[in-house]
């Protein structure tokens, strides 16, 4: 896809998306596995500058919902929407239009600088000024990866290696970054930090995103919204405050949740 097209196709679904009030959008999203249902007819958005978490068992669908945007899995019914139009395009192309991935485990490459790290998400741009550019914000957002910039990736702690696995999405320059349990396997106070620079992220750089997060008290501190999913469905959508207040979460983890209609609350 010529970069040209994609200003096109950004343009026209910009339009579409602003009559719809989301920018990206799950409708009605099946994902099947043979017999299993990772995903059942569910239904997530976000708006534009929203920080919305994904919340929920082991199992739930979770991680498939991020898989499912960036065309990693096969949507089996239903649909992706960006902008209001049917997000259909190759991963590589998805991260073009303006959404970048950082999965569950940080897979940084350990035999590569942290600089290298970092030029690997932005390898499709031929803009050496503006892939400068960028390096030098994500280097600014990330006073530790400028420190560590020529040292060797197998170097870092995890948490280091979690903030180059950050570093390296935003050098996508994306609108919408979805990330993937963010701060699994951390120390607690590594876990503090990545949050906040998640915050961060969302509000000094005014990236909108899509969180997997396990940790529920440390997302729901940072989110705009929440969605909670069990067995592939979405069983709540609302605020944090929503959560909160309700039992969702405790009648999810011990199994006691009975899936009638989705709860919903603004």
């Amino acid at each position: 896809m010529s970069q040209e097209l994609i200003e096109t196709v950004n343009s026209e679904e910009s339009a579409n998306g602003e009559e719809s009030g989301m920018l990206l959008e799950l409708s009605n999203v099946t994902v099947q596995f043979g017999a299993v249902v990772a995903l059942e007819q569910a239904n997530l958005g976000l708006k534009r500058g929203e920080l919305a978490a994904v919340m929920g068992p082991n199992g739930a669908g979770k991680s498939t919902v991020l898989k499912a945007i960036m065309g990693l899995v096969p949507v089996t019914a239903g649909q992706v929407f960006w902008r209001g139009a049917p997000l259909q395009a190759a991963t590589h192309e998805i991260v073009k239009l303006g959404i970048s991935f950082v999965p569950q485990g940080r897979r940084v490459f350990t035999h590569l600088s942290v600089l290298e790290n970092l030029e690997l998400g932005c390898i499709y741009l031929n803009d050496r000024a503006e892939q400068a550019r960028r390096l030098e914000s994500v280097l600014e957002l990330f006073p530790l990866l400028h420190e560590k910039r020529r040292d060797m990736a197998s170097q870092m702690s995890g948490g280091q290696q979690q903030m180059l696995a950050l570093g390296r999405g935003l050098m996508a320059a994306p609108e919408v970054l979805l990330l993937d349990e963010p701060t699994l396997g951390l120390a607690p106070i590594i876990v503090k930090e990545v949050f906040e620079k998640v915050h961060e992220i969302n509000e000094k750089l005014k990236t909108t995103i899509f969180v997997v997060e396990h940790n529920i008290k440390g997302v729901l501190d940072i989110a705009s919204r929440a969605y909670v999913l069990d067995q592939g469905r979405v069983v709540h959508d609302g605020t944090p405050k929503s959560v909160e207040e309700t039992n969702i979460l405790t009648d999810v983890f011990l199994g006691r949740f009975s899936h009638g209609e989705r709860e919903e609350w603004e």
